[in-house]
């Protein structure tokens, strides 16, 4: 059986480079902040953000999984790292003795509320800042096209949609 590759031309190879590097680069700059400034990981930090955004700052494992788009297995390693370091606890889901929920705790509350100013401004410095406002518009189009890819039935719509502001209603 012969396949067709349908190579990249130039300019797709210009795009397709770029964008790699951003996804290697922007990645450590991001983690580099943190460690230094709030000694957590970027990971870390998400994980408590998802958890500080939640109705009474707790989710299921399962739903906190969903939320940072990680497997259950490297959820559950980084929350006892947490849980070890007084930010999250873990305790059994009323509703499901089965399932497990985690919850920020006072000091993960003040954590993430500490880390937050120091993690926009590295978002801002690192990506943001470098865009105009027309430009910031065809990075979210860019990303939901690319993500329309990734999840062709939104399955996490809901995680990456959250902050959209919905269409003012026409007279």
């Amino acid at each position: 059986m012969t396949v067709d590759t349908r190579w990249l031309d130039d300019k797709q190879k210009a795009a397709w480079v770029r964008l790699a590097a951003v996804l290697e680069l922007l990645p450590g700059a991001l983690d580099s902040q943190l460690r230094r400034d709030s000694q957590l990981t970027h990971f870390d930090y998400f994980v408590l953000a998802m958890l500080s955004e939640a109705p009474a700052h707790t989710l299921r494992m399962t739903a906190l999984a969903e939320h940072t788009t990680a497997t259950l297995a490297r959820l559950s390693h980084v929350v006892q790292r947490l849980e070890a370091r007084g930010l999250v606890e873990r305790f059994p889901c009323p509703e499901d003795k089965r399932a497990t929920n985690a919850r920020l705790t006072e000091a993960g509350w003040e954590k993430v509320r500490a880390a937050a100013p120091g993690h926009v401004a590295a978002v801002r410095e690192n990506v943001i800042d470098a865009l105009t406002p027309e430009q910031i518009v065809q990075l979210a189009e860019i990303a939901d096209a690319v993500l329309h890819r990734l999840d062709p039935e939104r399955a996490r719509a809901a995680i990456y949609e959250r902050y959209d502001t919905p269409p003012t209603a026409q007279n």
